[in-house]
């Protein structure tokens, strides 16, 4: 397979490639001086919780409020 880097340094990766990681946006990029390595990142669990207080309405506040309550009682 052949990648070509355009002016704007950007390479398009073959289709091949990409249907391999389907849903994977992120690609942890390395080098060893002489090969570029391309490893998928999986979205976090973090990602995944802050996606779900949003769709719950809990705000960054409300966590905060519920910690120092716990606090409390502890």
């Amino acid at each position: 397979m052949l990648a070509k880097k355009t002016v704007k340094n950007q390479i398009t990766l073959p289709k091949t490639v990409v249907t391999r990681f389907a849903g994977v946006e992120y690609f942890d990029v390395s080098t060893d001086g002489e090969t570029i390595v391309l490893r998928p990142l999986q979205k976090s669990r973090a990602d995944e919780v802050r996606t779900r207080l949003a769709q719950l309405g809990i705000e960054e506040e409300d966590v905060a409020a519920a910690v120092s309550w716990a606090r409390e009682r502890a």
